[in-house]
């Protein structure tokens, strides 16, 4: 029994097809068989599918799945329209269409035009950023992953070596590439880079036992921001915009004190020919050098100072009266000028009420905890203390509320507490610009925060860490490559409002198809959803094609 089509020819010369449900019956006479129509469906033009549609469904009721399974083999390969495969494109094709909005594509193909290689450089990089923010692997596990599992025009494959090959080009080319991508970023998405924010992570290293990285100079140990103290590691820095965006990045090694490269910062940020630059940057970089540095050329900087470190000038800005004044919900400021003329310095005093009630009742579980300590340590005069009580003298909490008597026990140190009470809910800031408002320099400072998420974000999603390269040079392009990634992703997130994790979650059920007949191959895209088109419309870029590629045999 089959469906067949019976064709007839009219007498204007049209041709009128009729579609029928047929069976062969043997005829005796004929010696041979005959078809039998068991019912017609009628002319194909006013055919109504459903019917058919609907005889199909009930005989696959009465076939097991694995029937039903070679039952529409059978029709594929009669056909001859077979189904590939399958790969993600909505990750990889954003970001694409970013690089290239970026002019990223011709920068590197001017910088690498005059160099031969087996495979196109600007591509490979790309790949390598991509990867970092896709799907974060070694340079062997890319191999796979650009064969199998994403759709990269330009760069069906590629072999490990030939990254390792593209990273050395790149980082020949990073001063070029890190003004080119400037230039091109501020003016595109009209940067503010009036205030530049700066800060250092490290990262660390995972070591071969047969390795020995005592004679490495660039992965050295140092005070590592990732508490992993028994690795050696590497000092990255970040200058990045209000707008959280990162335009430069560098990396020293692993013993580099955050003291001891703000005169390289400066320096090259000085390059770019900025204008009037203030630089924003945390309390480890507040030595009266560093400040110096900073205020050359005409610069300036706002900056954290400690509270604690004991500066005459700074106890004199914290004990200084005046009226805090509310510029934002939990935000309280007081300027405190100390000193005259060349010695003059303009401190603001920060207070967040919320936060003080958090301190003061942190606090106060702490010394809950220290008395209820001192209670059980059934203490006697002049008794030799025993190791419970050198171990809560010595402790890194509750240590600084206990006093020692002179009679060796151990007491609650009530001045501790109420020197810490008047730290509550504040911070301290210092700056060298006499023209900005305390609104501006709270705030601005309060953006700090934006080097912290880069750093997160390059921690945490893009996987920068550990590292498993040796040579230098491969570990700065490694940088460099998490940095334009980082950079993408950053420009994404604020043309969206949403973070890379559900943007790339969203992009990447976008997917292409990889179709094949007797003629050739056929790559079509699936049909994007209102969520993707939005993301797409909102980063400017246009969505891929619904026929992405064709390729006929030869």
């Amino acid at each position: 029994m089959y469906i067949r089509r019976v064709t007839r020819k009219n007498k204007d010369g049209s041709r009128v097809s009729y579609i029928q449900l047929a069976h062969n019956v043997w005829d005796p006479k004929a010696k041979y068989a005959k078809a039998k129509v068991i019912y017609s469906f009628g002319r194909e033009d006013d055919l109504d599918m459903d019917v058919l549609e609907r005889l199909a469904q009930s005989i696959n009721r009465f076939l097991s799945p694995e029937e039903a399974l070679k039952s529409k083999q059978k029709i594929r390969d009669t056909a001859e329209f077979l189904f590939r495969s399958v790969k993600q494109l909505g990750g990889i094709w954003l970001f694409d269409q970013l690089w290239k909005k970026l002019g990223m594509d011709t920068i590197l193909e001017e910088i690498f035009k005059e160099r031969k290689h087996e495979i196109n450089l600007e591509r490979a990089i790309f790949a390598m950023v991509a990867n970092r923010a896709l799907a974060p692997s070694s340079k062997l596990g890319m191999e796979e992953w650009i064969s199998e599992d994403v759709y990269l025009p330009g760069l069906p494959s590629v072999h490990c070596h030939q990254l390792y090959r593209a990273m050395d080009e790149l980082l020949d080319a990073q001063s070029l590439l890190e003004d080119r991508v400037f230039d091109n970023v501020s003016n595109l998405f009209n940067l503010e880079v009036d205030l530049l924010y700066f800060d250092t992570t490290s990262s660390y290293f995972e070591v071969a036992p047969n390795e020995t990285p005592e004679d490495d100079d660039f992965r050295l140990q140092g005070y590592s921001k990732d508490k992993r103290p028994d690795l050696v590691q590497t000092v990255i820095g970040l200058a990045v915009t209000r707008e959280g965006i990162p335009i430069k990045v560098w990396s020293w090694p692993g013993n580099t004190m955050d003291m001891n490269v703000i005169e390289e910062v400066k320096k090259d940020l000085m390059g770019w020919r900025l204008g009037r630059i203030i630089h924003v940057m945390d309390r480890g970089f507040s030595s009266e050098e560093n400040l110096r540095i900073l205020q050359r050329g005409a610069g300036h900087y706002i900056i954290g100072e400690r509270m604690r470190a004991g500066k005459k000038d700074v106890e004199a800005a914290l004990n200084k009266r005046g009226r805090f004044h509310a510029i934002r919900e939990n935000l309280l400021v007081k300027e405190s000028i100390v000193g005259d003329g060349e010695a003059r310095k303009r401190y603001v005093i920060a207070y967040n009420p919320e936060e003080a009630e958090r301190d003061r009742r942190q606090r106060k579980e702490i010394i809950c905890a220290v008395e209820e300590q001192l209670e059980n340590l059934k203490q006697l005069p002049n008794e030799a203390h025993h190791k419970r009580a050198c171990a809560l003298r010595v402790h890194k909490v509750y240590g600084k509320y206990i006093r020692q008597l002179k009679d060796g026990t151990l007491k609650l140190n009530k001045q501790a507490i109420r020197d810490e009470e008047k730290y509550d809910g504040k911070y301290l800031i210092r700056t060298s610009d006499d023209t900005l408002s305390l609104e501006d320099i709270a705030l601005g400072y309060k953006q700090l925060l934006q080097v912290e998420s880069a750093f997160r974000t390059l921690k945490s999603t893009l996987n920068i860490r550990p590292m498993y390269h040796r040579l230098e040079r491969r570990i700065r392009a490694h940088i460099i490559i998490n940095w334009l990634a980082l950079l993408l992703v950053r420009l994404i997130e604020n043309e969206t409002g949403s973070s890379w994790d559900s943007v790339r979650r969203e992009v990447q059920r976008l997917q292409v198809g990889h179709f094949t007949t007797k003629d050739g191959d056929l790559y079509r895209t699936t049909t994007p959803t209102a969520k993707q088109k939005e993301i797409f419309n909102k980063v400017g870029v246009n969505l891929p094609p619904e026929i992405l590629e064709i390729k006929p045999k030869s």
